[in-house]
């Protein structure tokens, strides 16, 4: 059975109602999207679509100074991660939605967009609506989450994701057709031994240079990588 609560060094993240659960690869996802906006700089607002338990948000907002915006279209993670943003040290600069994203009708436009989407598109899916919602996308299609992106980020902004490997290229042809190019895309590892299984990717509306890098998570004597350790070590308890 999961942990009811995941505790990092600055905040914890309850779950206990949330049908996805803190897992390695979204931390480092934030981890990596953090440390990005903190070298880019100039971000003072983000949007974080399908946030769960709040997870992404709170990661970017232990390492910038940004206000975020976070929608989540199910109730009881909304709940949970109202909690767990009411009891971090930033929740003034934390700000919920409990909607459908497709729905949600701002007149922003955010520097930085993150998602960790509902992305199993076509494969086998669980009994569990909760989960199929969360893991699949049954509520929000990689075409749909474009469109949100397109609308709603400003023409200077980045645009963040965490994918399945096997996704990766058919996104980022999708992506372009809404002229959101590829900026940065770091494919993961859980092992030198293991297959890609991750791809974070970061876009921009303007056409650059593309930045190919890889992160493995874990040497071969199962321990944290040395880039791994340098992204959590001021989030994980014990590194």
């Amino acid at each position: 059975m999961a942990n009811t609560y995941f505790k990092f060094k600055q905040f914890t993240i309850q779950q206990a109602h949330c049908a996805m659960k803190v897992c390695t690869d979204a931390c480092l996802f934030g981890a990596w999207v953090a440390n990005e906006l903190t070298a880019i700089k100039q971000i003072s607002n983000c949007l974080d679509i399908g946030t769960g338990t709040g997870l992404l948000s709170l990661l970017l907002a232990q390492k910038t100074t940004a206000f975020i915006d976070a929608v989540e279209i199910d109730k009881a993670a909304f709940d949970q991660a109202k909690e767990n943003f009411n009891q971090s040290p930033w929740s003034e600069r934390l700000a919920l939605i409990n909607t459908d994203i497709t729905t949600f009708d701002t007149n922003k436009k955010y520097d930085c967009i993150i998602s960790n989407p509902p992305f199993f598109e076509g494969d086998l899916k669980s009994s569990n609506s909760y989960k199929n919602a969360a893991k699949h996308d049954t509520t929000l299609t990689l075409q749909q989450l474009l469109q949100v992106v397109d609308k709603t980020l400003q023409q200077k902004g980045y645009f963040a994701i965490l994918l399945p490997y096997h996704r990766a290229d058919f996104f980022i042809e999708e992506a372009a057709k809404s002229t959101l190019y590829l900026t940065k895309k770091v494919l993961v590892k859980q092992t030198p031994t293991h297959e890609y299984f991750r791809a974070m990717l970061l876009f921009s509306r303007q056409q650059k240079n593309v930045s190919n890098e890889e992160i493995i998570i874990k040497n071969e004597a199962n321990n944290y990588t040395e880039i791994f350790t340098g992204l959590l070590k001021d989030y994980y308890l014990f590194l």
